[in-house]
């Protein structure tokens, strides 16, 4: 049940500032997170110039975050598991290898993307 005082307006700034110290936490403590934002970052203007329209635009830039957002899950992952324990454990190492690899594939759809704009553009 909701306490009275996590409704509203209240709840909104207090989830927005939980996503900020998350975003936080990712760029200090997670190198791939810094290296996939700042490659973000670099390919957005790169995305509104490719794109010759706006869904092209924007799925050039979703494929992007999508990246960052695989990202973040990944990392809570590897936080969590890390939280309960040190040892070696086969579902410990089956969560943090399902997290790598739903990674590999977010990284995976950024060229296949990218590529398909690209060869839309330049080569038809």
């Amino acid at each position: 049940m909701n306490k009275p005082a996590n409704t509203g307006l209240g709840r909104i700034l207090r989830a927005a500032i939980y996503s900020a110290q998350g975003l936080a936490h990712a760029w200090r403590y997670e190198a791939a997170f810094r290296q996939e934002l700042v490659l973000t970052v670099l390919l957005t203007p790169v995305a509104i110039w490719l794109g010759q329209n706006t869904l092209e635009r924007v799925l050039l830039i979703a494929c992007c975050l999508l990246v960052l957002i695989v990202e973040l899950l990944n990392s809570a992952i590897e936080a969590t598991v890390d939280r309960f324990g040190g040892e070696q454990n086969e579902l410990s190492g089956r969560a943090k290898d399902l997290g790598s690899a739903a990674v590999l594939l977010s990284l995976l759809l950024v060229p296949l993307v990218w590529g398909g704009v690209a060869w839309q553009r330049f080569a038809v």
